[in-house]
């Protein structure tokens, strides 16, 4: 059984499915396998970075795939460590080695690591990068407003994604309208929020028990209705087809607020706040 995603037209006319794979900690034979298994599901979209060390599974994933390259959409991301620009060129080009892809459909930077003060020049490999034909669509992860401006302000080219935090528990309302009010996309990494006590949370229960839908879908329909574009990862065929299988309901308004108001000051996973963490 392989389903069919909406796909979402970002600001520079590249579509993404709205719902795609997380491949974190997917890896080797067991991680290919798991992959394949999505894609024959019906995922089109692939998310992967350079830091998981997995994209040589990615990219044998799509090999052993009977669904032709240019019908999969292929995520991977900059690590803090390679980016000042003669580093980050380098480290494009490296990572479609290591995925043996010859193009990105999307490459991002993981986190601005303001403290650095590289991110612009970063951002200017990913646009020469895209002008070479390495990449089709440059975006970033985990960028504040204040990141995303510098941004535009010093290149003169805006991301076409932001993946940051989202979930019912850090539903990042400001942030996202933010991306709305400049025709960037909020994509949503964690959506399940690792699947901690959300997956016991009783208030989303009772919601998906009226839907008789599971919680996990309730989450990403939830997030689908925000405009967001969600990567969970399961490795489980199971879970896979469940996540993807979310078009044929609808959260009222009242739904959609309750599960907005789950949201907690303290709602990050790890604390990981971009005005300060670093990553490399």
């Amino acid at each position: 059984m392989s389903l069919s995603i909406p796909e979402i037209t970002l600001n520079d006319g590249v579509s993404l499915p709205a719902v795609g794979l997380g491949t974190y900690k997917l890896k080797g034979n067991e991680g290919v396998n798991a992959i394949n298994h999505a894609i024959d599901a019906g995922y089109r979209l692939i998310d992967t970075a350079y830091n998981y060390e997995n994209e040589g599974t990615v990219g044998e994933a799509v090999r052993r795939s009977s669904i032709a390259r240019q019908e999969l959409k292929i995520t991977s991301k900059l690590p803090g460590r390679y980016q000042e620009y003669d580093k980050a060129v380098t480290a494009i080009q490296e990572s479609l080695f290591r995925a043996n892809l010859d193009y990105y459909d999307v490459f991002l930077i993981h986190w601005p690591n303001p403290k650095q003060d590289t991110y612009v020049e970063a951002w200017q490999a990913l646009i020469d990068a895209k002008k070479w034909g390495l990449i089709r669509s440059i975006g970033v992860c985990n960028f504040l407003p204040e990141h995303l401006e510098r941004l535009e302000k010093e290149t003169g080219t805006k991301p076409s994604v932001n993946q940051i935090e989202l979930h019912p528990f850090f539903n990042q309302e400001e942030q996202r309208l933010w991306h709305k009010e400049n025709d960037i996309r909020t994509q949503s990494w964690s959506p399940l929020a690792r699947a901690n006590d959300v997956l016991q949370n009783a208030t989303i229960q009772k919601i998906a028990d009226n839907h008789n839908k599971s919680i996990s879908q309730i989450i990403l329909r939830w997030h689908y209705q925000l405009g967001a574009i969600s990567i969970p990862k399961s490795s489980s065929p199971k879970r896979q087809l469940e996540n993807i299988s979310l078009f044929d309901f609808y959260l009222d308004e009242t739904e959609m607020n309750i599960l907005s108001q789950l949201t907690r000051p303290d709602g990050r996973i790890n604390n990981q706040d971009p005005a300060d963490y670093e990553e490399f």
